[in-house]
């Protein structure tokens, strides 16, 4: 259980500065009330296609790192358990 043990905190932290950097380069996208007054559309041909681009794929990797990160950190706990 000792070699599990640092196998899954090895693979965790490179998990944690994965998940750091990625979350450190991604831009704020929100455009806040000047968006909302100026009428900034959700409906035009680019946010439609954002998933193609470099950002919607950073927000993808973000996002499935996340949910890794919450299994590990589960799995961590039941293995420290034991």
């Amino acid at each position: 259980m000792e070699i599990a043990k640092y196998i899954v905190t090895g693979i965790y932290a490179v998990i944690c500065i994965a998940l750091i950097i990625l979350v450190l380069k991604q831009n704020k996208d929100d455009s806040g009330a000047s968006g909302t007054i100026v009428g900034a559309s959700a409906n035009n041909f680019y946010e439609k296609n954002k998933g193609k681009t470099t950002e919607g794929k950073m927000k993808r990797a973000t996002i499935i790192l996340m949910i890794i990160f919450a299994i590990l950190t589960v799995a961590l706990g039941i293995l420290y358990l034991v």
